[in-house]
C-alpha cells in the first residue's frame, strides 16, 4: 500500500515545527530512554497558551546524567511533581502525564539536525497573558522567564 505523506521528500524542516519561547504547556507523554552515556527523560508537551498556538505538541529531552539532574529537579519541583516520589529518587511516567507548567524552549541545529531545547521552567501560576508576548516562531528568541 502507497501513502502520500506531503513533505517527506524535503530535506529542510518547516518553521511551523520550530517554536521558540514561553508557552504554558501540559505534559502529554514521558518515557524514560536508557542509553550507557546519556539516559534521559522523553517528553511531549502540548500548549495550552498562547492561545495562537494551543493544541501545537513540540518533544524535548531532559538528561540523567550526574550533571544535568539539577535541570530535571528543576523541571520536576516547578511542574508539581509528587514530592513524596521526588524525595525517594523515582520517577514514576504515569506521574508525570498532565502535569501543567510554563517552558521556554529554543531550538539547535547540529549536524544537520534540529533538536528543542528546554531552557527554563516556572510553576502555573507564573504564567501571565503578557508572557505570550515573548513567543517567536522559527528562530528561538524568547524574553522573561
Amino acid at each position: 500500500m502507497r501513502r502520500h505523506i506531503p513533505g517527506l521528500h524535503s530535506r529542510q524542516q518547516t518553521l511551523e515545527n520550530k517554536l521558540g519561547g514561553l508557552f504554558l504547556v501540559r505534559i502529554d507523554q514521558a518515557s524514560y530512554r536508557w542509553n550507557t552515556q546519556k539516559p534521559f527523560l522523553a517528553l511531549q508537551f502540548v500548549v495550552l497558551e498562547p492561545v495562537t498556538f494551543e493544541s501545537q505538541a513540540f518533544a524535548g529531552r531532559l538528561y540523567c546524567t550526574k550533571r544535568a539532574l539539577w535541570k530535571l529537579d528543576w523541571f520536576l519541583r516547578d511542574f508539581g511533581y509528587d514530592a513524596e516520589l521526588l524525595d525517594r529518587d523515582q520517577v514514576d511516567e504515569r506521574a508525570l502525564l498532565g502535569l501543567r507548567g510554563v517552558i521556554r524552549t529554543s531550538h539547535t541545529t547540529l549536524n544537520g539536525r534540529s533538536y528543542q531545547n528546554l531552557d527554563a521552567f516556572a510553576p502555573v501560576k507564573e504564567w501571565t497573558p503578557t508572557s505570550a508576548e515573548s513567543v517567536d516562531r522559527g528562530n528561538g528568541i524568547a524574553d522573561g522567564l
